[in-house]
């Protein structure tokens, strides 16, 4: 953890909040060997949020085609 927090212009404290969010969404693993504090990226866990991304960004973009060939018609004299 010290390592990682030294690579950032962030405290210790702060580094330490932000890797118990990543915890608690089950995207880091935290292992403890003697005093230091070992962390796992834990890659599956992105697989749901890709997928609800997916999702939306294919809703997003059909319905801003639709939007974009609707304002091209209207500029057609």
């Amino acid at each position: 953890m010290t390592e990682l927090a030294a690579a950032h212009p962030i405290s210790l404290a702060a580094v330490s909040k932000h890797i118990r969010v990543l915890e608690d969404a089950h995207l880091v693993r935290r292992t403890i060997v003697g005093r230091e504090h070992r962390l796992t990226l834990e890659p599956t866990a992105l697989g749901a949020a890709a997928g609800w991304l997916d999702t939306y960004r294919q809703f997003w973009e059909e319905r801003l085609d639709l939007l974009e060939a609707r304002l091209r018609a209207r500029k057609r004299p």
